[in-house]
């Protein structure tokens, strides 16, 4: 009898084994945590009072990571720094840069951008030096670009001539503008302008024609990705948005430009 109760027991005991297997077998396996990183950018990707992060290439993250079960954890760097981190392979996604063939060498881009900007010169109303698109007549000329930051190939080619001095955000660049202590200020409108307006600065400076250029900006990632198909997938997902109109409706939702 007692034999018999024995046998049952590790019979049952064997059932138990058995379905706590089969259990942790069916479980889902862990999202995994994508690294953002990011500067403020006007409508693309900012941090509100409440902590919680919005703009479009916050809402497309979220659309892809929902597609393809990742976990988000949004991060904001300078920029200088937000890139480093995507050189050196620590985050996963970086938001909004511009491409270049300096930045093609240490990260890897989306194949479609996601939005369009303009970038200009500001001066002040008061003193507006000629500029017609010739970087022969700025030598000599105090100009402050901002950290981190590219320009078009035509601004990269001339810059060793320029005279130029680097600040850390869009309302340093302004303030230096505004005192006299350069004449011309390189930045781009959709971040500029709303800065322009909070300062109250709207009949001090202004952006002057033609554009420094038309940039798009992108995703970028590092060359060797932890997370290997991210790239592709952020790619399928820009592509199918943009053919039936969701990415133009989504920029218009945040006041950027789509491309």
């Amino acid at each position: 009898m007692r034999k018999a109760r024995r046998l049952l027991l590790t019979g049952l005991g064997g059932m138990a084994l058995g379905a706590v297997s089969l259990s942790s077998f069916a479980r889902p396996a862990a999202a995994h945590e994508l690294l953002v990183v990011g500067t403020r950018f006007e409508g693309i990707y900012e941090r509100r009072d409440n902590g919680e992060f919005a703009g479009m290439g916050v809402e497309l993250l979220r659309l892809c990571a929902r597609r393809h079960d990742y976990r988000l954890r949004f991060e904001i760097y300078p920029w200088r720094r937000a890139q480093e981190l995507i050189n050196n392979g620590t985050a996963d996604v970086l938001v909004g840069p511009y491409k270049s063939a300096a930045r093609q060498r240490t990260m890897r881009f989306s194949t479609q951008p996601f939005f369009r900007d303009e970038v200009a010169f500001y001066v002040r109303a008061d003193r507006m030096p000629v500029w017609e698109g010739d970087y022969g007549l700025l030598q000599g000329r105090r100009i402050v670009t901002l950290n981190g930051w590219t320009y078009g190939p035509a601004f990269t080619r001339a810059q060793a001539q320029l005279t130029i001095s680097v600040a850390n955000s869009v309302e340093s660049g302004l303030k230096m503008l505004a005192i006299g202590h350069v004449e011309m200020f390189a930045t781009n409108r959709r971040d500029t302008d709303p800065v322009v307006a909070a300062l109250g600065m709207q009949d001090k400076v202004m952006a002057l024609a033609p554009l420094i250029d038309v940039q798009d900006a992108y995703f970028a990632y590092p060359l060797a990705p932890r997370q290997r198909d991210l790239p592709l997938q952020m790619d399928q997902l820009l592509a199918e948005l943009k053919k039936n109109g969701e990415l133009q409706r989504l920029a218009r939702r945040f006041g950027v430009t789509a491309p």
